[in-house]
């Protein structure tokens, strides 16, 4: 479901969760700075190509098609290959989204897979057309979600996510009790577990009191059975969980 620029996905537990879908604007930014990365590799590769082609064109005339040729696979493996490896490795972002804070997700809420990242930029050949986006800019314009060709086929929506230190400032990981959460405890847990804790911390002033504190002791409750933390040694309920989304954070960011 879609709204005002946001998806809401309501999870198992009737969690809703909301994530702020990104615009034409943003997300051309990010496709501009990616590209400035491509054209760089680009012209890095194809002059250690040429630099090693010249010792063979003393002895072979067709090393020039040769080079030609490596240069114009290379061209469309850099172009496609790049979103494609980044988001695969980068949990759905390339230099250009982490730089501009967007991510891609699937529009379950779940991570994307390999085969989501392949198939979503496979198909930026079909957004390019006739030619500049053309094709991707007017699918994004009539959809809610503001997708292109490549998002409906992958089953994906790009999303706004809010800088680290802007989590920090949100949520006070100093006093977090350390004990409770050993390292690696989020790679524990599945996509849904890890946004319904984020969910909980982004929206738990807006709350009443009493609903407040019995879904941060549900949701601890969860998650320490899954990490094996048990309550004694986790008795502030909402900075076990503060933690928790600290470390999540802090592996994505160096993934």
């Amino acid at each position: 479901m879609s709204s005002s620029g946001k998806l809401t996905i309501e999870t198992p537990e009737q969690t809703m969760l909301e994530f702020p879908l990104a615009g034409i604007g943003s997300r051309f930014l990010a496709i501009a700075l990616d590209s400035l990365v491509q054209v760089a590799a680009v012209c890095v590769v194809g002059i250690v190509l040429i630099a090693l082609a010249i010792p063979f064109s003393l002895f072979s005339r067709s090393s020039g098609l040769w080079v030609i040729a490596i240069i114009i696979f290379l061209v469309f493996a850099i172009d496609v290959g790049y979103f494609a490896l980044f988001e695969s490795l980068w949990n759905g972002q390339t230099p250009g989204k982490r730089w501009t804070h967007l991510r891609v997700i699937k529009d379950s809420g779940r991570s994307i897979t390999t085969y989501d990242a392949v198939l979503r930029n496979l198909l930026r050949i079909v957004d390019w057309l006739p030619t500049l986006y053309a094709a991707g800019i007017v699918t994004m314009i009539v959809s809610r979600e503001n997708r292109r060709i490549g998002d409906y086929a992958a089953g994906t929506v790009v999303i706004h996510e809010k800088p680290l230190e802007t989590a920090r400032s949100i949520w006070n990981v100093r006093t977090a009790p350390a004990e409770a959460v050993t390292l690696g405890s989020s790679a524990q847990l599945t996509p849904e577990e890890l946004q319904l804790v984020e969910t909980f911390l982004e929206r738990r002033d807006s709350l009443h009191p009493d609903v407040r504190r019995t879904m941060a002791r549900q949701i601890a409750d969860r998650i320490g059975a899954r990490i094996g933390a048990l309550p004694a040694i986790r008795p502030d309920t909402e900075k076990f969980l503060e933690a928790i989304a600290e470390q999540r954070r802090t592996f994505a960011r160096f993934r």
